[in-house]
């Protein structure tokens, strides 16, 4: 858990409790990075190696250079998504070159969805998934914990019961 103070966030509210995502996340993207690249790699390696010559077998260090590349920008992309709990709404922040910020009002909320697929099951993993009136404002946080992503499933519907009931 952090707690950023308005300066360090860039969002109002002092003494918001942060909470960032499962380090198995890191795991998860990675496995799906290697498998693609190696993937890319024998497709542009073997292919033109034993069609046009061994010489062009050189073009699969492409995907393995590219892959090498996304395997390190996967932990930052993992340190840059957080969430945190208001009074009224949810904050859920990520984004590396391009911050993005989303605020969902509890009282919109129409519908709070724990999903968890087959490779996210096997590490332990659960995403939580917003969907209110407007489709511009659903929300995602992926690489939960799945006790968490239950609690927080089930605060978010209470919460959003609670105010859609004042409107």
């Amino acid at each position: 858990m952090e707690t950023g103070s308005p300066e360090e966030t860039g969002i109002p509210g002092a003494g918001l409790v942060w909470r960032g995502l499962q380090p198995a996340l890191i795991r998860v993207r990675r496995l799906f990075v290697m498998v693609g690249a190696a993937v890319l790699a024998l497709a542009t390696g073997l292919l033109p190696g034993l069609f046009v010559g061994p010489a062009w077998a050189a073009l699969a260090l492409v995907p393995a250079a590219v892959g090498a590349w996304c395997w390190r920008l996967v932990e930052r992309n993992w340190r840059s998504w957080r969430y945190a709990e208001r009074a009224d709404d949810l904050l859920i922040s990520r984004g590396v070159l391009w911050r993005e910020e989303t605020v969902v009002p509890y009282g919109r909320m129409q519908l709070v969805e724990v999903t968890s697929g087959p490779v996210e099951r096997r590490f332990g993993l659960a995403t939580v998934q917003l969907h209110t009136a407007a489709a511009a404002t659903d929300a995602t946080i992926p690489g939960l914990d799945p006790a968490e992503a239950e609690r927080l499933r089930d605060r978010l519907t209470e919460l959003g019961e609670a105010r859609s009931a004042g409107l």
